[in-house]
């Protein structure tokens, strides 16, 4: 099957052979990234002028040394010729340094540019993106990417230059030196010309492709090793080793099949250039054995010749990286070329400050981009009341998690509206709408940081006061004091160095921190034991008071007192009430009453 698919991407069709021809064109985008920098840019130009046009007059003391030097058998004149030299490479050599400082700097910093562009654009982005577009997929463009362009920007650009101006320079001193001999080896030339085209379009296809199956490895590690536990729970190791060894073995023979291709070109370069030189040295021989030209004219002559090799060699093998660049530009271009559909609109934004903390859904239905054909809200009608308790019960699927993804503007409904104070909110910027909530989910998400960092998240201009104020508020605050380092100790990717229950209260504490005027909980208190939940239940109701809250409710004797509860079944609203009232209308409610209760027996049985 992997050589099936190696022999598809040989054959390329023909729309595909089209692109590659503009296929460096892409890395024209580049430049506004190098803008910046021209200076530098124009600095390591002057050096790079300045080392070609010494290492050009290298020729000329080869010529010195055979013919001053050899030939008339003068020691000062092999003298002279040999200083001339050493002179000129200590020239080189400093010139060399400052280019390769200058561009290699360059490099670094425009990667790291592009690096911040992208992870800058990336964040910004709908949430929709991600429902298509994988983790690993963009860390790869992120890492992978940049770090190729960082080696072509601060080297391969180099190298072509170099070596262009090396090869227009040299072949200048060879027409200067004997057109004859000249035009045998510029005869050369198309046929250097042809394999670069070919092959290199073919490079180009291959190292897009083995990028992209780069990055699947990447991904399918990365899930792997995310859900460890559950591999190891399930005894799914030799499994997960065999997938992900195919998935190796893929981009193994993706990558072979590339390095084949830019082997057969970097060759077939090297023997017809070298088989040219060989014929200019056989005419060249002759003229001098027959005194046509000099031993020094044609030392110097086969100096340049050398060189045009030597450049043109480096200019085809480079060709092949900067294939590989273009592939690489092009993906992290894609992403930043994605405009976010969630935007503030471009006139006329209104702000959220002086508003009622009402939120309305008005006739909103939904449908997920993955899910286009399955509603995951329909028709749906409710309110949640200012400084009012809200809670959303129903099955799973019943569109629960979504409304609060439609509240936070994560997503825009495709019919109706979703409104704040009785405007819609796509009136408002994205940003400033979410500045007026907090959301506590069932997953507290926890970043690899210190306590401090992770309460502070809800308002990061925080006082470490603050801060421990708000862990108290969540009673996190003992455990957090008995941790190593206390507040500065690290919690590990996700907070791994926490149980359930703590993570949940670290969550609650930047919510309290933030202090919203709208609290979206998702059964912030599912993780907790009956202790802690006691305490963090006492919390959240003063937190809760006076503000506009909406909980999703996994167990129903939690919001037995809220002021409403929505009852809701496959994205459409059954029934809306208080406990007592939906006891005695809504059949669904009843039924889910039941089962926790019977559930909850069972428990304590």
């Amino acid at each position: 099957m992997q050589k099936q698919n190696i022999v598809e991407q040989q054959d390329m069709p023909d729309k595909e052979l089209k692109n590659d021809r503009k296929s460096l064109s892409i890395l024209l985008e580049l430049f506004k990234f190098v803008g910046p920098y021209k200076g530098k840019v124009f600095a390591a130009l002057v050096a790079l002028f300045f080392t070609a046009g010494l290492t050009l007059s290298v020729g000329h003391g080869v010529r010195l040394l055979i013919d001053e030097g050899f030939s008339q058998r003068s020691l000062s004149d092999l003298a002279s010729a040999i200083q001339f030299i050493v002179i000129v490479t200590i020239c080189i050599s400093i010139g060399t340094f400052f280019r390769f400082y200058l561009v290699s700097s360059v490099g670094e910093r425009v990667s790291a540019d592009i690096r911040l562009a992208v992870f800058n654009h990336v964040v910004t982005l709908h949430p929709s993106y991600f429902e298509t577009n994988g983790s690993g997929d963009i860390m790869s463009r992120l890492t992978t990417d940049t770090t190729l362009l960082q080696s072509i920007i601060g080297s391969s650009f180099s190298m072509v230059m170099r070596s262009a101006l090396m090869c227009i320079g040299a072949i200048i001193m060879l027409f200067a030196t004997n057109v004859k001999l000249t035009l045998i080896v510029l005869a050369s030339v198309p046929f250097i010309l042809v394999p670069i085209l070919v092959y290199g379009r073919r490079v180009r296809a291959l190292s897009r492709k083995s990028q992209d199956s780069m990055s699947d490895v990447g991904s399918y590690a990365g899930e792997a090793i995310e859900h460890i536990k559950t591999v190891q729970s399930y005894s799914r190791e030799s499994e997960e080793k065999a997938s992900f060894s195919a998935e190796v073995e893929r981009a193994y023979e993706i990558g072979r099949e590339r390095v084949k291709q830019r082997a057969v070109l970097i060759s077939g370069v090297i023997v017809i250039v070298f088989g040219a030189i060989s014929g200019m040295l056989w005419v060249g021989g002759s003229d001098v054995i027959h005194g046509k030209m000099s031993a020094g004219d044609l030392g110097a002559f086969v100096f340049y010749a050398i060189m045009v090799a030597s450049s043109t060699a480096t200019i085809s093998e480079v060709f092949g990286e900067l294939q590989r660049a273009a592939g690489a530009t092009e993906r992290l271009f894609e992403i930043l070329n994605v405009e976010s559909h969630i935007v503030a609109p471009q006139n006329d934004v209104l702000s959220t400050k002086g508003l009622s903390a009402e939120m309305v859904f008005d006739e909103v239905s939904f449908f997920y981009p993955s899910r286009k054909d399955t509603a995951a809200i329909s028709h749906l009608n409710l309110t949640a009341a200012e400084g009012r308790v809200l809670a959303l019960v129903g099955p799973s699927g019943a569109g629960k998690t979504t409304l609060f993804e439609l509240l936070q503007r994560f997503y825009d409904p495709q019919q109706g509206a979703v409104k704040l104070g009785g405007v819609d909110v796509r009136r408002f910027d994205p940003k400033e709408l979410r500045d007026t909530m907090a959301l506590v989910p069932q997953q507290p998400a926890l970043f690899s940081h210190d306590v401090f960092h992770n309460i502070r998240y809800g308002k990061p201009n925080a006082t470490d006061e603050e801060v421990i104020e708000a862990a108290k508020k969540a009673h996190a605050h003992e455990f957090i004091v008995n941790l190593p380092q206390g507040y500065q100790s690290f919690l590990g990717e996700k907070g791994v160095r926490l149980s359930g229950g703590q993570r949940q209260r670290i969550a609650i504490a930047r919510a309290i921190l933030k202090d919203p005027t709208i609290l979206l909980l998702d059964e912030a208190t599912s993780a907790l034991d009956s202790e802690s939940e006691h305490h963090v239940q006492k919390a959240l109701e003063a937190l809760m008071r006076n503000r506009t809250t909406i909980i999703i409710a996994h167990r129903l004797s939690t919001i037995q007192h809220a002021d409403q509860i929505a009852v809701l079944d496959h994205g459409k609203l059954v029934d809306v009430g208080n406990h007592a009232a939906l006891l005695r209308s809504c059949d669904l409610y009843q039924r889910l009453v039941e089962l926790q209760f019977k559930q909850g027996s069972r428990e304590t049985t």
